[in-house]
């Protein structure tokens, strides 16, 4: 019954009908099926084949969410984060998205590591949040390896290295997180954790500054002008082709 109804969802050897999938996900939920309840949960918030309901919705996750079912913990964590029609309940979240980190969700556990850091929902502890920190980056997170290259430059709940601090910038970096190319950027700018390189410095914090705007662009932007001042103009031209090249083989997502 769930998988019928998965297939009428989306549109697999029958023609898309959400009405068909939300009677074959009642009827599954009926016997208990988590996945139908987690799909049931996410017709409503997204108003797939039914009207918007979050209310409806947080029932449907919660039924899932008990059966241990590491989504719906994870949506529903964020249901109560977001607050709106839904009472906003910061227990909630931070129980809601341990149990889904607990399983192995990254964002969760990405999350909980924030929630340790800062002391957020949960008692600081900055050895914990690397812990949390190190499980999301070890699925390739780039959040996680990006927070875990700041512990490494701070020395929070780690010991200070700025070599790893740039190997865990560089993961982050080279899927696209802007942060992670800025602070890789001045890494390079300042030879801290690697061998001063301009050019490199001035490749990642040209891509970050293609990627933002306001005051975290403007930091992209002083810190690669501020380096280039020190550059020829060859090693200018060559930073800017690596920028061409690393952009042509990143392309961005629509």
């Amino acid at each position: 019954q769930y998988l019928l109804g998965s297939m009428y969802a989306s549109g697999r050897g029958v023609p898309q009908d959400y009405a068909q999938a939300a009677r074959w996900y009642r009827l599954a939920d009926e016997r208990g099926d988590a996945g139908a309840q987690y799909s049931g949960g996410q017709m409503h918030a997204h108003a797939e084949g039914v009207i918007q309901d979050d209310t409806e919705a947080l029932q449907w996750y919660k039924l899932a969410a008990e059966q241990g079912f590491a989504d719906a913990q994870y949506n529903l964590g964020e249901m109560y984060d977001s607050g709106g029609s839904v009472t906003q309940d910061y227990r909630e979240v931070v129980r809601s998205f341990r149990l889904a980190a607990e399983q192995g969700n990254a964002t969760a556990q990405v999350y909980v590591g924030t929630s340790y850091h800062y002391g957020q929902g949960l008692p600081q502890d900055a050895v914990e949040a690397v812990r949390w920190y190190r499980l999301a980056a070890a699925q390739g997170n780039a959040r996680a390896q990006f927070n875990l290259g700041v512990m490494c430059v701070g020395g929070e709940g780690i010991p200070q290295d700025y070599r790893e601090a740039v190997r865990w910038y560089r993961l982050a970096a080279e899927q696209g997180l802007v942060q992670a190319q800025t602070n890789l950027g001045f890494m390079f700018a300042t030879g801290r954790g690697v061998p001063q390189d301009y050019i490199q410095a001035h490749m990642w914090l040209s891509l970050a500054a293609s990627r933002v705007t306001g005051e975290n662009r403007e930091r992209a932007v002083k810190g690669r002008d501020l380096g280039a001042s020190r550059m020829t103009s060859e090693e200018i031209s060559e930073a800017q082709r690596l920028t061409r090249e690393w952009d042509a083989a990143h392309p961005r997502e629509p």
